[in-house]
């Protein structure tokens, strides 16, 4: 090995991930992109903030290597950089979850009061789409369904829910999904759909970790 080679210099350059989602606007901008592709426009209104604050945030995004960029037109188009960014922030939240209190309580007070009824995990859900003895629906807006969604899925965004309950097979258990773990359309959506009489749970976690574990996926956007 060459004596040029420095342990810290590397461990330097690693740590630019760190500093790079050291943010919480970015990982939800991550979260976001794990979706599909977006303009930086888009990914403004979606996360609540300026078009220059957003267009920042992802300029350290892009110097760290998780989000690429490209321009069409008048607008610059954003996506993840690597598939493996969904597994970082998974491997992110775990570890807060697991390590810092206030995010456990967080997610036991927040979300997991909204269900109580364990969710179905992958594999399982998987299982019972080959059989087909379950219904699923991806709460999401139009545009994030139409990027990949699980096989067969019903897109029924969660603003229109009620009014197209029609929709859904009768008889059969549904299971909804969203963004991600801590994506609250597909726990507000079981709420619903369970006042309305319906079996309902939602999916572990989301369509990115779905994607990411190379599950079966369906895109309609060409």
């Amino acid at each position: 090995m060459s004596s040029d080679f420095s342990k810290q210099e590397l461990f330097d350059h690693l740590a630019r991930i760190g500093k790079a989602t050291g943010q919480g606007h970015r990982l939800a901008l991550l979260e976001y992109l794990a979706q599909g592709e977006r303009t930086v426009e888009a990914l403004a209104q979606l996360a609540g903030l300026s078009v220059a604050n957003t267009s920042k945030h992802l300029q350290q995004l892009r110097q760290a290597g998780l989000v690429t960029a490209r321009k069409a037109g008048l607008y610059v188009h954003y996506a993840l950089g690597d598939p493996a960014v969904v597994t970082l922030l998974q491997v992110i939240r775990g570890i807060a979850e697991r390590r810092i209190a206030e995010v456990e309580a967080l997610v036991r007070n927040y979300l997991l009061t909204k269900d109580g009824m364990e969710p179905i995990p992958r594999q399982e859900l998987l299982e019972r789409m080959r059989e087909g003895t379950v219904t699923i629906l991806d709460v999401r807006p139009a545009e994030e369904y139409a990027a990949g969604h699980l096989p067969k899925a019903f897109n029924i965004p969660l603003r229109e829910l009620e009014r197209r309950l029609h929709e859904l097979p009768p008889g059969r258990e549904v299971v909804a999904y969203c963004r991600g773990a801590y994506c609250v359309l597909s726990f507000e959506a079981v709420a619903r759909l369970r006042e309305k009489g319906f079996d309902a749970r939602r999916l572990e976690e989301g369509f990115p970790e779905w994607k990411c574990a190379e599950m079966p996926v369906e895109e309609t956007e060409k």
